[in-house]
């Protein structure tokens, strides 16, 4: 685990915030500086609470590679998307979602923030550091080699 704190998170006061960082990752509109590691998980549960047309799993990917590209970071074997960081994220966050009970969305938003998700660190329980930022686990699913991940 790195000794880096995440940037600030500052709490959402209503969905109509959280909604703002899903339309604007799909609309490839969102600045650049506000697709952090909290903007990653907010759009996924955005996506999964409000896109009922979309499937994370299956869709997050091409959103996320095409927001890349609008906004000038390239997909490459060691920069932009990364398959297994996303998938291992949505697991997360569907995860999070289901075992919190009904709120609304910034709420839970708020409250997974406050988790220990809220580090990109969390990944490093589950990954070996060279084994989650390898090539392969870049382009496909590499599942955990340390512990798997809950469900």
């Amino acid at each position: 685990m790195s000794d880096v704190m995440p940037p600030i998170f500052t709490p959402f006061e209503s969905d109509a915030e959280v909604e703002a960082i899903g339309l604007g990752l799909i609309a490839r509109s969102l600045p650049k500086r506000g697709w952090t590691h909290g903007a990653h998980f907010t759009s996924a549960l955005w996506l999964m609470a409000c896109r009922p047309d979309l499937v994370a799993e299956r869709d997050m990917p091409s959103i996320i590679r095409a927001y890349n590209e609008a906004t000038g970071v390239r997909n490459t074997k060691t920069t932009g998307y990364h398959e297994t960081i996303t998938q291992a994220s949505l697991q997360a966050a569907r995860a999070f979602w289901a075992a919190h009970p009904p709120a609304p969305l910034f709420a839970i938003c708020n409250a997974l923030m406050r988790s220990p998700l809220r580090s990109p660190d969390w990944l490093l329980a589950h990954w070996r550091r060279e084994t989650l930022f390898s090539t392969a686990a870049r382009r496909h699913w590499v599942p955990p080699d340390l512990s798997p991940l809950a469900r």
